[in-house]
């Protein structure tokens, strides 16, 4: 066992599936720099020195090495793209929407495209065009796979098990759960390490875990946002409240049956993103279990994210404008006294 915060683990888990299959290779703009940070934020520090030439540097274009990556998949090959921010893959969406989801069902099964795509998210400081949460963008998108790791652990046993998925895989990486050491320290980072085992695992691809067991209110969460209500259960214990925090850590696909079966529990469940309300991902849950745990729920599905606006940039609006935990807790207790 060692102990890693989410970049070294990811790191680690580049590293360990490039010896593994000679098929893997990595690709972005500044992420094999001698001398480098490693991508924007040290990723992929210092991996050149061992692959020099799987670490491929590219021009500042988006669809570019998007298209690039995707052919390579086509042919056989296993790309680790990096996005810089995710909010660069507007850039690339016409490669990511029209061509990297569908190929594999446009041809019949017959085109596979093995694709990990990485993109930072999270709002810290950078303003309204490198804050944006990326998953409610793909959610609906049919022919891709979206996790998003809270742990050390989840990061590195998920980017090995979607280096390995026959399908595009999208990883959203939250700026502030890195634990990136030197010049990327973030102002406001939450340590989001983890004991990461010496031999090999994977973290498969559609299981959440309970984070915190409850009995009273089910709160759903991933990356920053699942930190943040685990801080509000433990406001809440205080309170005499009993919050079960669950991190479904895959979007697509969803672990369902935990969800359900947690909410079949308590009978209150609170949804927390850092995205903008409407539309978001706990629009989708709030909708699913309106449609299949109606007789369960004795108070309606309570939504917490951002407003309907983009990132502000100034740091007190900032702070408003990222759900915290007692905005959370508070949600619990408004729940609770419904009966």
């Amino acid at each position: 066992m060692k102990r890693l915060g989410i970049a070294e683990a990811l790191r680690e888990a580049i590293a360990e599936e490039m010896r593994r299959d000679e098929r893997v290779f990595c690709i972005g703009e500044d992420i094999g720099i001698p001398g480098g940070w490693g991508g924007a934020f040290t990723v992929t520090l210092g991996l050149e020195k061992e692959f020099p030439d799987r670490m491929i540097n590219t021009p500042i274009s988006e669809a570019g090495f998007t298209g690039v990556a995707m052919g390579a998949a086509m042919m056989g090959l296993r790309p680790i793209a990096d996005m810089q921010y995710a909010d660069f893959l507007f850039c690339a969406m016409d490669q990511m929407a029209n061509q990297v989801a569908k190929m594999r069902y446009m041809s019949g099964g017959k085109i596979s495209i093995p694709l990990v795509m990485r993109g930072p998210v999270g709002v810290t400081g950078r303003g309204a065009q490198h804050a944006q949460m990326m998953e409610p963008y793909f959610l609906p998108l049919p022919g891709v796979k979206i996790v998003a790791p809270s742990t050390a652990y989840d990061a590195k046993g998920l980017l090995k098990a979607a280096v390995r998925d026959d399908n595009p895989v999208l990883i959203f990486e939250h700026k502030l759960l890195y634990g990136s050491k030197g010049p990327r320290v973030e102002s406001g980072a939450f340590d989001a390490s983890s004991d990461i085992p010496d031999d090999d695992y994977i973290v498969p691809l559609g299981k959440g875990i309970v984070r915190r067991e409850g009995s009273d209110v089910t709160i759903i969460a991933t990356l920053l946002m699942m930190h943040r209500s685990l801080e509000a259960a433990a406001i809440l214990e205080k309170d005499g409240i009993s919050a079960e925090v669950i991190d479904p850590r895959s979007l697509v696909p969803f672990d369902w049956d935990l969800v359900k079966g947690s909410a079949a529990k308590t009978g209150r469940v609170i949804t927390v993103e850092e995205s903008p309300r409407r539309g978001g991902v706990g629009s989708e849950i709030a909708a699913v279990l309106a449609e299949d745990m109606i007789d369960f729920l004795v108070a309606p599905v309570k939504r917490i994210a951002a407003p309907d606006t983009p990132a502000p940039f100034s740091p007190p609006m900032e702070k408003y404008y990222v759900p915290d935990a007692p905005r959370i807790a508070q949600a619990a207790r408004d729940l609770m006294a419904i009966s």
